[in-house]
């Protein structure tokens, strides 16, 4: 009648050793589950993006690189051209537009080099001055404006300053929604969180910029 005994006791000790296992696979994703909200991203990034941020290494490619980098240089010429409304007469509201663009993109800058510095990335000055130099153009960006072009429009005042500030400052801005769909046609780019809101951020207010533009544009005299 004792025999059967080892044949059960080896039989409860699959059971016991099978439910263990169960039981520590639940708690394994009882975990993963309350881990969750700190690895997975609700903007659903992809899981390299999050294997990346998991690693403490920020998640980011060549071509967001080049663009926050590039971009430097193209809000510095913005600036730049803003700043000369006040010295070459512009009217009341192109000054205040170019007030609104050195102040926006001022702050822009500033977050796009520390992008760039955080992630030891070569980090442009954001200096332009230099490019006010006859013939001194640097590698440019879409939509930015030549040496010529500055020149031309260094020469203008009053509502021929306005005139000239709003047609390049509209070409301007337009180059700058090319680099976005640039950066958003490049593979992989764009997922870095901060790269994605600040490319769109620029998109939709940049839109909004060059529509307020042309409607300005129209109303200075000479505007074809």
């Amino acid at each position: 009648m004792n025999r059967p005994l080892p044949r059960f006791a080896a039989a409860f000790a699959l059971v016991v050793a099978t439910l263990g296992s169960s039981a520590c696979a639940g708690t394994a994703r009882s975990a993963n589950t309350r881990l969750g909200p700190a690895t997975t991203s609700p903007s659903g990034r992809s899981p390299a993006a999050i294997a990346a941020a998991d690693s403490g290494r920020p998640a980011y490619t060549r071509a967001d690189a080049d663009f926050i980098s590039g971009m430097i240089g193209h809000h510095a010429q913005a600036v730049l051209m803003a700043g000369w409304a006040k010295s070459h007469g512009a009217s009341a509201s192109v000054q205040a537009l170019c007030e609104r663009i050195v102040v926006a993109q001022r702050d822009e800058i500033v977050f796009m080099q520390r992008w760039l510095r955080e992630r030891r990335e070569p980090v442009p000055d954001g200096d332009t001055s230099h490019m006010m130099m006859a013939g001194m153009d640097m590698k440019l960006m879409p939509g930015m404006l030549t040496a010529e072009q500055r020149k031309e429009r260094d020469a203008a005042r009053g509502t021929d300053f306005d005139r000239l500030f709003l047609k390049y400052m509209i070409q301007h801005h337009e180059g700058a929604i090319t680099m976005v769909n640039t950066l958003f046609g490049s593979s992989g780019a764009g997922q870095d969180e901060d790269v994605f809101k600040f490319a769109s951020d620029v998109y939709a207010d940049q839109t909004t910029e060059i529509n307020r533009m042309n409607l300005m544009l129209q109303s200075v005299p000479g505007s074809r």
